[in-house]
């Protein structure tokens, strides 16, 4: 299919740029005490609300290719669904479909894992222990477990990753114990030895993103792969003593703890001859433990000697560097993504965020794959985020973003420019209220300084988020008792558009259904074009005079 674009015949942009604002976690929540973005002074936000280019979309569930609409929406789905203008089923959505008809088990993949387990290795199991549906799904790994047990496998071990960021900031028991009465149920019914043998917090251990802090890596590599840690008998003996030692802590920031046998030794070190599966199905968190257990020349840390192990994740997490090389489900063929047709016609465009939203508005826009499209027609501005709990620096790179953006803007060089605030996400999802607060003001005056210089400019901005998440800092039970939620929230995004020079051109569509998937055919609309024949709708209709 060609990647022509036609032009509209009664709008041809603006002489300005077009620049899309992404609000990381800033939803529309309850007006009251929970919602971090309604008690936030945002005297920008509040005007641009009142636009009659105003509107809401669903940023989670069907709307972003998820299962159903009890699933949150999360950053890589959303930017993924606003840059290719089409839904695709996502991770959750594909790896339930393999799972369900056992296509997942009739793999190469599988059969190597298999083969390794009938040769008296072990299968390890290294992932995010939760239901959040974000990174992974408990029942997904229970169905892998079982069908290791189904086949006799010997010997299974699992290094659970706790979550408490997805899911409740302190529920980790509930998913560690159950989990380990299961796996002590298989090993005396069966005769074989499946136990928990390492863990940790997910901000702490494994589940670095975009080469943030490989010392997060390190410290899973430690714990998972050498046995090394502070000892336990059990993983729940490991939760039940940090919160003792800390009444603050919560389960993404636990340290990494390493489970011993009855003689005081790690229960569960990967060796020569097993086999690893990282069961998370998204990508931007797995990408680097998958390059520690798998690239030859490894340089990010000392890791000692690579043992002889088969490694596969749960999807291939990069397509582009094909990492990992194994994997046990094919991720959805994200194909002409906005970027492809703005590159065919030769339209310059730029990108910047922080580090820890860089790869949202590259990779994930750009339909998971690394790299430019047409590097003479792009340019990407990474901006380095601290290495600092976020509700200890709510403010993050966020003016750094908006003065690199509006360097790019007023060069003249670009017509469209798209950028990620992380705040509202980053740390909403440290469950600070106070913190929540600061991080949506700074936003907010950041988007009023972006929104004067499209004006000075004679352009247009969008502004959107991707999904909620400071919008529901807490949540209230019958007798008004708070319990911290630090999870995306399922409310709608706001979507604005600010037209320096609208004279009613266009209107807002009145379509049944709004999601991220429609922002780019507005954004194609908004340039001079038409959309692709099969891009979902644009959420403006032209008014031809």
């Amino acid at each position: 299919m060609s990647l022509h674009l036609k032009k509209l015949q009664n709008f041809p942009g603006r002489k300005g740029p077009l620049l899309l604002i992404i609000m990381d976690g800033i939803g529309i929540g309850k007006p009251d005490e929970t919602n971090a973005v309604w008690l936030a002074n945002t005297p920008n936000l509040d005007k641009l609300f009142k636009s009659e280019l105003y509107t809401e979309l669903n940023a989670h569930g069907t709307a972003v290719g998820l299962p159903s609409d009890d699933d949150m929406g999360n950053s890589e789905v959303g930017h993924n669904a606003i840059g290719a203008g089409r839904v695709f089923d996502q991770g959750a959505r594909l790896v339930n479909r393999a799972l369900k008809s056992g296509e997942i088990f009739k793999t190469e993949t599988w059969e190597t894992i298999a083969r390794r387990a009938r040769n008296g290795g072990t299968v390890h199991f290294i992932g995010l222990l939760s239901d959040g549906n974000v990174h992974s799904h408990i029942e997904q790994l229970y169905i892998l477990i079982d069908k290791c047990a189904e086949l006799n496998f010997p010997k299974v071990k699992l290094h659970a990753l706790l979550d408490g960021r997805d899911v409740g900031e302190r529920t980790a028991l509930d998913y560690l114990l159950t989990t380990e009465e299961k796996l002590k149920k298989i090993s005396k019914e069966k005769g074989i030895d499946y136990a928990i043998a390492s863990g940790g917090g997910r901000m702490k251990v494994t589940m670095d993103r975009y080469n943030s802090d490989w010392n997060i890596v390190k410290r899973g590599w430690d714990a998972h792969v050498l046995g090394r840690g502070r000892m336990f008998r059990s993983a729940s003996q490991a939760v039940k003593t940090f919160y003792e030692e800390d009444p603050k802590a919560t389960d993404q920031y636990l340290p990494e703890f390493v489970v011993m046998d009855s003689i005081g030794k790690p229960k569960g070190t990967i060796k020569n001859g097993d086999a690893v599966v990282l069961f998370n199905f998204r990508g931007d968190r797995a990408i680097e433990i998958s390059r520690a257990f798998t690239e030859k020349d490894f340089t990010e840390f000392d890791r000692g000697p690579l043992p002889d192990i088969f490694y596969a994740g749960m999807m291939e997490y990069d397509g582009d560097a094909h990492i990992p090389p194994n994997f046990l489900v094919q991720p959805p063929a994200i194909d002409r993504v906005v970027t492809e047709y703005l590159c065919a016609m030769e339209v310059k465009s730029f990108a910047v965020s922080e580090t820890q939203k860089y790869g949202h508005v590259t990779y994930f826009w750009n339909g998971n794959r690394s790299g430019y499209i047409d590097e003479r027609l792009e340019k990407y501005v990474e901006i380095t985020s601290d290495r600092i709990e976020f509700d200890k620096a709510p403010k993050m790179k966020a003016k750094e973003i908006t003065d690199t953006a509006i360097d790019l803007l007023k060069s003249g060089d670009y017509k469209f420019g798209r950028l990620n605030f992380p705040n509202g996400d980053m740390v909403g999802h440290t469950g600070n209220m106070e913190a929540a607060i600061v991080a949506v003001e700074t936003v907010d005056r950041c988007v009023g300084e972006l929104v004067n210089i499209i004006n000075e400019l004679g352009g247009i901005a969008v502004v959107t988020a991707d999904h909620g998440n400071a919008d529901e800092m807490f949540t209230l039970d019958k007798k008004g008792n708070k319990s911290a939620k630090t999870a995306h929230s399922l409310n709608p995004v706001p979507f604005i558009i600010y037209d320096s020079l609208y004279q009613g051109e266009y209107r807002l569509a009145d379509l049944k259904e709004k999601g991220l998937s429609n922002i780019a055919a507005t954004l194609l609309n908004l340039l001079g074009y038409e959309k692709p024949q099969d891009y979902d709708p644009s959420l403006i209709d032209m008014i031809h005079g």
